[in-house]
């Protein structure tokens, strides 16, 4: 069985260096030398559809642009490329939400998904008006995916929640194919919730092992549940023709920070209440003593995972750094665990976009581990966007 690949659209900036943001930092923290434009990110999605990639994953948060908003923009320039779009589940209600998908799959049909992100940040969630503790937060979760499965149905709900109602809640039309939810999260409260609704459970990059433990987690939550469900995992990646620039890349990545970012970064990413972010976290932390500005390596985790990302970004924090051939050899290692679905990403994601599909697609499609199925329309809208020497 193939992999499914996803890439990334930084709706917050991009560049050549490492853009932090995300999980416990503040609104504005995020931001690089390029601009957000529908331009560049467009140029984005047009090559990660030439590469055969089933989404691109659209990040939600205070520290970076509306996530729908901007998608129903470049799902103009694009022509079979999904969007993974990430929603807060409360901020709207169940059935504007079901409203929405319905309305992108009409204009778009089969290329929305939807990622999850109940959200683990106190401080976020009271700027966006919503005052729950984190496991009130997933027990709302619960209610509004059971509501927003209804309406896809094409059912008229009246559901009566601990946390939501709604009385006979219609929207005009039903999707159809019925949108794929993502879904994360690494605590307790999360798992249920997780096996009951996600067709697709979602880890950052931790080391094999550990991955291993949370897919055995959730497929046995799943089982009670009656259901089974498809494993992704969300990772940067740094690949080049040899180990030896790979890593090099991670080097000069790793010289552009200083301890004071990293620190400063870190006090806020600490105050998260997301248990996935801990974990991530910790996987840097445990390799604090031995760090070396000069050597990435210091901060490899597990064989050819670096977590030199999360010392200024939130969220995921991990990449797979290697030549093709190491890189190609990690997905297939993950996909022996279990892991379906590659949500990848890399600075800046334009250029490293075109470093994995020349180099390690191939590779993959050789191993018979990833077929491109995709094969866009010519794409005459929208402004190609060329990046200039720094």
């Amino acid at each position: 069985m193939t992999v499914k690949l996803h890439w990334f659209l930084p709706t917050y900036g991009d560049s050549r260096f490492i853009v932090g943001g995300g999980h416990g930092l503040p609104a504005g923290s995020a931001g690089g030398d390029r601009d957000a434009s529908i331009g560049y990110l467009s140029s984005i999605a047009r090559s990660a559809e030439g590469f055969g990639f089933t989404s691109a994953l659209t990040p939600a948060g205070a520290w970076c642009e509306d996530a729908w908003i901007t998608t129903a923009m470049i799902a103009r320039e694009t022509s079979n490329l999904g969007f993974l779009v990430a929603f807060r589940p409360g901020l709207v209600s169940p059935t504007l939400a079901a409203q929405m998908t319905s309305t992108f799959a009409k204009h778009a049909p089969g290329r929305i998904l939807l990622n999850v992100v109940t959200g683990g940040e106190p401080a976020e969630q009271r700027a966006y008006g919503d005052h729950l503790d984190k496991a009130s937060r997933y027990e709302r979760t619960d209610d509004f995916l059971t509501i927003v499965r209804r309406l896809w149905n094409g059912e008229s709900v009246t559901y009566s929640g601990k946390h939501i109602s709604v009385e006979n809640a219609t929207i005009p039309s039903a999707p159809t194919p019925t949108p794929p939810i993502y879904f994360g999260g690494s605590s307790p409260e999360a798992g249920p919730v997780a096996a009951r609704h996600s067709d697709v459970y979602l880890t950052w990059g931790e080391p094999p092992a550990a991955v291993e433990k949370k897919i055995e987690w959730i497929r046995a939550l799943a089982a009670r549940e009656g259901r089974t469900v498809r494993f992704g995992i969300r990772l940067h990646v740094i690949s080049r023709d040899t180990s030896e620039q790979a890593w090099s890349e991670a080097g000069r990545l790793l010289s552009a920070l200083d301890e004071d970012t990293v620190t400063a970064v870190q006090s806020g990413l600490a105050r998260s209440e997301s248990t996935g972010q801990a974990r991530m976290r910790e996987l840097h932390e445990a390799h604090r003593a031995s760090w070396s500005w000069k050597d990435p390596h210091t901060l490899e985790v597990a064989p050819n995972l670096w977590s030199g990302v999360g010392l200024v970004r939130g969220g995921a924090g991990t990449a797979l750094v290697g030549s093709h051939t190491e890189v190609a050899d990690r997905i297939e290692e993950y996909k022996a665990i279990g892991i379906d679905e590659f949500v990848l990403s890399g600075y800046p994601h334009l250029e490293e976009l075109f470093w994995f599909g020349e180099g390690v697609i191939p590779e993959l499609t050789r191993r018979g581990l990833y077929r491109n199925d995709i094969r866009p329309a010519p794409i005459s809208t929208g402004t190609p966007f060329v990046p200039t020497a720094r």
